[in-house]
């Protein structure tokens, strides 16, 4: 089976019913690294039902039921992996809820026969009572095994860029090498992150980290440096995907602050490898 083009470009999904309890909340925050140190009473917030808030980033796994089935659409989607991910958040999304989202892809783009296919997803999450908006979501994927399909090349995009200056802040986050099973009981059940003969089979020596477990543990990051632990005060955190995170690296999040948010990229400590650039982190005043 092979991507079908132009068809893909019709696919959307919903409106789908998304649930998340408080369970769902504290495992989400469990699985991007906080609790780690079990006396951080800020940190605890986010995993204590009594006042549990919510990491902003949950919108972004929340929003993965509403995707389209790339498998449906010819995609080999073993050898899938994100590109980028960037959420605008509405309002701060509560501890547990119900909400619709409505899917859409918004672009297919060929890279060619060895480099694979960008595909570019838009969810729209919404509070299923009131209709209020929740988060927008945008992800880009690059189908590696089917590129070389005939569409357009992908556009060249403008980056964020890395201020020409010394990090303001300089942040160490461990990640765990059974973190990738934890993450996986959240839904994305992709056998990259789990099966060491699939890893393989795709390329890489082991398996990898979910790419939006690393986008929960930079937001997390930002949170505690940049926002007082303050969730309502993310209007969007964005970045790109440079490479894979193997689960057990240390990831080296170099944040630089300005007046309406946070500049960041991560290097892996293990490897001396660039795994997060472009990092953006829009962050409201404080009250």
């Amino acid at each position: 089976m092979s991507l079908r083009y132009p068809d893909v470009l019709q696919v959307t999904t919903g409106p789908c019913a998304i649930d998340w309890s408080e369970r769902d909340t504290i495992l989400y925050a469990l699985a991007v690294g906080l609790g780690a140190n079990p006396l951080d009473a800020e940190a605890l917030r986010f995993l204590r039902e009594d006042g549990l808030v919510a990491l902003p980033t949950l919108a972004a796994t929340l929003a993965r039921t509403a995707y389209p089935d790339f498998t449906a659409l010819g995609v080999d989607y073993t050898r899938t992996v994100h590109m980028e991910q960037s959420t605008v958040l509405h309002g701060p999304l509560p501890a547990r809820g119900s909400a619709r989202g409505r899917g859409r892809v918004s672009g297919v783009h060929d890279a060619g026969c060895d480099k694979g296919a960008v595909i570019e997803v838009v969810v729209e999450l919404e509070d299923a009572a009131s209709g209020r908006p929740l988060a927008t979501g945008t992800s880009r994927f690059l189908a590696r095994a089917d590129g070389g399909f005939g569409g357009p090349p992908p556009a060249r995009r403008p980056e964020h860029a890395t201020p020409e200056r010394a990090p303001d802040h300089v942040i160490d986050c461990p990640t765990r090498v059974d973190q990738a099973l934890l993450y996986r009981l959240l839904g994305d059940l992709n056998p990259l992150h789990a099966d060491p003969a699939v890893a393989r089979a795709a390329g890489f020596p082991r398996p990898i980290l979910h790419g939006l477990c690393t986008y929960g543990i930079t937001c997390a990051a930002v949170l505690e440096a940049c926002a007082d632990w303050d969730p309502g005060r993310i209007r969007q955190h964005q970045l790109r995907f440079c490479a894979p995170v193997f689960p057990g690296e240390t990831l080296a999040l170099e944040l630089w602050q300005a007046p309406d948010g946070v500049t960041f990229r991560a290097i892996s400590r293990e490897r001396g490898v660039m795994v997060i650039d472009g990092g953006r982190t829009v962050i409201a005043a404080a009250p």
